[in-house]
C-alpha cells in the first residue's frame, strides 16, 4: 500500500526528527522492535522522558506501539519506509550499540 505524505505533514515529520533523541530512537527502532526500557537503558534518560518522545513520535505517526503485559514495546510504521534514505546517510554505528545493550528490565 503506498502512503502518500503532504507537503505538511512531511515538514511535521522532519520536525520530530530534529531532535537528537527522536532520531535516535527512530535509528535504534530501523534495527528492531524495542521495549521501552530499553530505549531507557541506551538513551540513559528517564522512562517519562522516553514516554513524552515516543508519545510525539506516535501522534506524528512514525512509530507503533504494542502492549505486552505491563511493557510497551515500540516499533516503526509503514509510513517511516520514506524516510529510510535518509536514515541511511547518518554516520552513527547504533547497530553496534544495540548489540551491547544489556537492558536491566525483565520485558
Amino acid at each position: 500500500m503506498k502512503i502518500l505524505l503532504t507537503l505538511e505533514k512531511t515538514a511535521n515529520i522532519f520536525k520530530l526528527m530534529g531532535d537528537k533523541n527522536r532520531l535516535t530512537i527512530l535509528c535504534l527502532l530501523r534495527e528492531k522492535e524495542l521495549c521501552v526500557c530499553e530505549i531507557v537503558d541506551f538513551l540513559q534518560t528517564s522512562q517519562s522522558n522516553i514516554s513524552q518522545h515516543m508519545r510525539k513520535l506516535k501522534d506524528g505517526g512514525l512509530v507503533k506501539e504494542s502492549k505486552r503485559g505491563q511493557w510497551v514495546h515500540y516499533s516503526l510504521t509503514e509510513e517511516f519506509e520514506y524516510f529510510n534514505e535518509l536514515i541511511d546517510t547518518l554516520p552513527a554505528d547504533i547497530k553496534k550499540d544495540l548489540d551491547q545493550l544489556k537492558p536491566k528490565c525483565t520485558c
